[in-house]
């Protein structure tokens, strides 16, 4: 049997959208501690800084881009995912009427706005995944549009850059993305960053690593290491906050490595702005924990 769950998905939809992670909002306090007094990328960060309690104290949203709402379902056996997304879709309706989320959900051809955050089976993005045990788990990430415009995929080996098929040539194309993107993805951001896969599921999964805490550490030590040394590397391009310049122009780099066909080399960077909105919502024995 599926529990009506309604009531509990709109708190975590209100979490992500108005609550910053700990992990996040101590990253940010981090940078601010590094960037020059009187800088301008101390002010920015200062002004971010401000407007994440802000928002927290007032539930009201930490960016006006409430972003496209992407949910991982993770099910057990038996439950109905007809159900769940059914709760889901009323959830996001209901919290863009109490003005959690802005009314994002615009007909690519007739430009028209619904007004609910409900578009078609695609959006919101909604994906499930049956798994063993009792627990039911949701894991909701908030993209705003503007990071997501700075998103790239690469097809190695590319000559322009010099870039091989190798993790060189990955950390090649990762920072040539940063570069591109420069203030635009609102800075400082997180990069998720996928190698392989064909072109759809490598995008995919690039958006997947983004549900990784920023502090945790690759299990793969080669990806360990290069997510260090992206992080690092693209501090040094001197963008910094909202491309004011200074020390921090990147928070973290989480990678996922995939199987790929021998003809095909595909970077995908899904880049994501200092608001870096997710939240996960367990439900285990009736109790309902947030995380």
């Amino acid at each position: 049997m599926t529990p009506d769950l309604t009531r509990e998905i709109l708190e975590l939809v209100r979490l992500a959208a108005t609550d910053l992670p700990p992990d996040v909002e101590h990253a940010l306090r981090e940078a601010y501690q590094q960037e020059e007094a009187g800088s301008a990328a101390r002010g920015a960060l200062e002004t971010i800084l401000k407007n994440v309690e802000m928002a927290r104290q007032h539930s009201t949203p930490i960016c006006q881009d409430t972003g496209t709402p992407i949910f991982y379902v993770y099910h057990p056996e038996g439950w109905s995912t007809r159900k769940l997304k059914a709760q889901i879709r009323s959830t996001v309706a209901e919290a863009t009427r109490r003005a959690y989320l802005r009314p994002n959900a615009v007909n690519t051809l007739t430009g028209q706005n619904t007004g609910d955050n409900l578009g078609d089976e695609h959006y919101p993005s909604i994906h499930f995944e049956e798994v063993d045990g009792d627990t039911l788990t949701i894991e909701l990430m908030l993209k705003g549009g503007g990071c997501e415009n700075v998103g790239a995929q690469y097809k190695l080996p590319d000559n322009h850059l010099g870039a091989g098929r190798d993790l060189e040539g990955v950390r090649k194309a990762a920072l040539d993305a940063v570069y591109q993107a420069q203030g635009k993805g609102c800075a400082p951001g997180i990069l998720g960053i996928a190698i392989g896969g064909d072109r759809g599921s490598s995008f995919y999964a690039s958006k997947e690593a983004l549900f990784r805490p920023l502090d945790d550490t690759n299990p793969d030590p080669q990806l360990a290491e290069l997510e260090a040394r992206l992080t690092e590397q693209a501090n040094r391009l001197g963008i910094g906050p909202m491309g004011f310049g200074g020390k921090t122009t990147v928070l973290g780099t989480k990678i996922k490595n995939l199987h790929r066909l021998p003809a095909s080399y595909f970077v995908s960077i899904s880049y994501m702005c200092w608001a870096y909105r997710r939240r996960k919502m367990v439900y285990e024995k009736g109790q309902v924990t947030y995380r």
